[in-house]
């Protein structure tokens, strides 16, 4: 029996850093090329560039929809119901840099949670509430590896990207480390 669990988080936690790592096979950081000098003007990405931006939109969606599916299985537990709240914040300030860059996103709904346009991340958002299920524990446990990723995933996407992108990667990434606290806090508390 413990093997059986021990051999299923490894499965799950090689799940989560396969789809960091298939990031990197969607993804590939390139420079921005600035169309112009003044204040006012937007940077032209490249294809590696919005393809990250798409990925962070769906990453924060992720976040928010496993959130709202784990709150309503451990409805008592407030730590999903206060950061699914700050994650639709997270989800919108993507959409509106993937607005702003032309990024096609219109095959995404927001309002259908559990749903993705990406493969690995409909697979990771499976794994999460499965593993969420199993206890609440467990629940916030998947908490603090979406977190986790979602930082690491946020400073390896910001890499070459306009100061505009940089400088919203970097309010997500700190709103990030405050919910790993809390899901961390959570974990102590329950371990």
């Amino acid at each position: 029996m413990i093997n059986n669990t021990n051999n299923g988080r490894r499965d799950f936690i090689s799940k989560v850093l396969v789809v960091g790592a298939g990031v990197m096979g969607i993804v590939s950081m390139g420079e921005a090329k600035q169309s112009g000098g003044s204040s006012g003007t937007t940077a032209t990405l490249t294809s590696e560039q919005k393809d990250w931006l798409l990925f962070m939109y769906q990453e924060e969606k992720l976040a928010r929809d496993v959130y709202i599916t784990l709150g309503k299985v451990y409805p008592a537990e407030n730590t999903f119901a206060n950061i699914q709240n700050s994650e639709q914040n997270h989800l919108s300030a993507c959409k509106n840099l993937c607005v702003k860059y032309g990024i096609n996103i219109a095959g995404i709904n927001e309002n259908v949670v559990g749903q993705f346009v990406l493969p690995n991340l409909q697979e990771l958002y499976n794994t999460c509430i499965y593993e969420g299920k199993k206890s609440l524990l467990d629940a916030v446990k998947i908490g603090e590896l979406i977190e986790i990723t979602d930082i690491n995933d946020l400073q390896k996407a910001s890499i070459g990207m306009p100061s505009d992108v940089v400088s919203v990667f970097n309010n997500l990434t700190q709103a990030s480390y405050n919910h790993l606290a809390a899901f961390q806090s959570r974990i102590k508390a329950l371990s």
